[in-house]
């Protein structure tokens, strides 16, 4: 069976990783072209060493390799910014784009939750660590009763953030409330990133905290229901994803009995930790690597369903 061909655009740490990913996990997919703008990153040397064509020129040099166009899906993993103009150079041609950064041009794919509904989307974005992380489980709460409000807190290790994470931070925050709101089903999201300078650095951990309007003790128990099975759909493609203590479901305070107008009840409060599979970064990177395990999640997928992309004409 042939492979369908990616390129990875981005040498630092997420689209190196993705790279090892592709070649030591996937059985659909073949790594056609890993492309950076800085010829010394450890990423293109690596990829040179796995006989995996490279360029440091960018998006034009991708454009310019001579086998382009057997390419037909293409990583983005630089920086919000960055994928602008990729995306923007990358549009005549017809390829889709799944694209790692916060730029959010494309719909919100979270593969636990909405895997099947972009599939005709040219460029589809994998929102940010801590929506992969936390938005199944606003979404598994979701489907059971309303949300008027879902916060999410992601703590990750100084030393996992490199210049794009730290570059993107504000978009971070953005970017997953929005996606909080329009994947997980919240009428209202809060996103909050922590970078956890700690030594040695500790594993990302993730908070999710729902205020919700139902009493009923039946739907609190389908509640429970609902995230423990979605967290073994994200634990099918991410296996470092996991509880990190019971839910807890409580009565709501004072101060959060009326949220718009919902009467809240309570809060549920669910912790998270997510261990990364280190195949390229250390396992407390647990961030870049639910990240990367998403995004070979959707493109396996789309290369299964073979929906193609219209070719634009360059105007």
């Amino acid at each position: 069976m042939s492979r369908t061909k990616v390129a990875v655009i981005g040498s630092g740490n997420i689209g190196t990783d993705l790279m090892f990913k592709v070649l030591r996990l996937s059985e659909t997919l073949e790594v056609a072209a890993m492309v950076g703008i800085d010829p010394d990153s450890d990423g293109l040397a690596r990829a040179d060493r796995l006989g995996v064509p490279t360029t440091a020129s960018g998006v034009d040099g991708l454009i310019a390799m001579p086998h382009f166009d057997e390419i037909d899906i293409v990583f983005d993993a630089t920086s919000a910014g960055a994928h602008h103009a990729n995306a923007a150079a990358l549009e005549p041609h017809g390829k889709r784009l799944i694209d790692l950064t916060p730029a959010a041009i494309g719909p919100f794919v979270v593969p636990a939750v909405n895997l099947d509904q972009h599939l005709d989307a040219p460029n589809v974005n994998m929102v940010t660590c801590g929506g992969q992380a936390t938005i199944p489980i606003v979404a598994a709460i979701s489907r059971v009763t309303e949300v008027p409000y879902a916060e999410i807190v992601a703590s990750i290790a100084s030393k996992s953030a490199g210049p794009g994470t730290r570059a993107n931070i504000d978009e971070f925050t953005e970017t997953t409330a929005q996606a909080i709101e329009a994947v997980g089903g919240a009428t209202r999201g809060r996103a909050i990133i922590i970078l956890n300078p700690a030594e040695p650095p500790l594993i990302m951990r993730d908070t999710v905290l729902a205020l919700i309007g139902d009493p009923n003790p039946e739907t609190h128990a389908a509640v429970r229901e609902s995230i423990e099975a979605m967290i073994a759909e994200v634990a099918a493609y991410v296996p470092g994803y996991r509880l990190e203590q019971d839910i807890q479901i409580t009565a709501a305070t004072q101060s959060e009995t009326l949220v718009g107008d919902t009467v809240v009840t309570h809060q549920i409060s669910v912790f998270l930790e997510v261990e990364g599979a280190a195949h390229y970064l250390p396992s407390y990177a647990g961030n870049l690597d639910i990240m990367t395990s998403a995004a070979l999640r959707v493109a396996e997928h789309l290369a299964a369903v073979s929906v193609s992309v219209p070719i634009r004409e360059s105007v």
